[in-house]
């Protein structure tokens, strides 16, 4: 039921935390991956997914290149079938609010949404004549509220959730499930500032029942269930991978 043989995935944002993560678990559960960074320094994760004895391929792509981006994974798709698609790669930018700067604002829009709705509808054509496919969206607990001090990334993710339910009304009738995952507070890059500040680390563990952050492992188990069989009548689901967070 959760076997991914025969397979084949790609993961946006591969090369460190959240997407490595899937990458490997993904390759563990028989799936051939296709790994993407916005610089080619993937060694790492490709001799992880090797170890799981599968095939691994890497898409180099900046994906703030919006404009490009339609062109570049009408490549992809002619050179690999892509099964499961992992919208994983996203940026953040903190300032508050009255000091965001509308450059900011503009680069994490078009990394965190753009990009993936250009990358879903590109990959998603395919998966739709086809008949089956997986796409799975990187939400985030900013898909649920608004945090401090994150407006763009809040924006951005409370759009990955719409976008999401919207494709997934689209295309559950046509075999292409549509989910995301949010993660609670997971220790990657993104979250550094938070757990080096010395007020707000001890007051978000405080609030996550499970009593610690999370790793990006924790994650590898839900994408796997999202992007198999067992998940074939779940369509326009957030799955909260967040130690319990939203249940506070």
């Amino acid at each position: 039921m959760f076997s991914l043989e025969g397979r084949t995935a790609l993961v946006t944002g591969s090369r460190t935390g959240i997407g490595r993560a899937i990458a490997a678990g993904l390759a563990r559960a028989g799936a051939d991956v296709v790994l993407h960074g916005h610089r080619d320094d993937l060694d790492e994760v490709e001799a992880e997914v090797r170890k799981a004895g599968r095939e691994a391929w890497r898409w180099v792509l900046d994906l703030s290149d919006v404009a490009r981006l339609p062109e570049a994974a009408e490549e992809l798709a002619a050179r690999h079938r892509v099964d499961i698609l992992v919208n994983n790669a996203g940026i953040i930018r903190r300032a508050p609010a009255v000091e965001h700067d509308y450059a900011d604002w503009r680069a994490v829009l078009d990394v965190n949404l753009d990009a993936v709705f250009l990358l879903s509808r590109a990959l998603g054509g395919p998966m739709l004549d086809r008949g089956q496919g997986k796409i799975i969206m990187i939400a985030s607990m900013l898909s649920f509220q608004g945090g401090i001090n994150a407006a763009g990334y809040a924006a951005a993710k409370h759009g990955v959730a719409g976008l999401t339910r919207s494709l997934a009304c689209e295309w559950a009738p046509r075999g292409v499930q549509v989910n995301a995952i949010a993660p609670g507070y997971i220790v990657t890059g993104n979250t550094h500032a938070l757990r080096a500040d010395p007020d707000r680390e001890p007051a978000i563990r405080a609030r996550i029942p499970a009593g610690r952050w999370g790793a990006p492992e924790d994650l590898a188990g839900a994408a796997v269930f999202l992007a198999s069989a067992a998940s074939d009548y779940v369509n326009g689901h957030i799955l909260a991978v967040d130690g319990g967070w939203l249940a506070r």
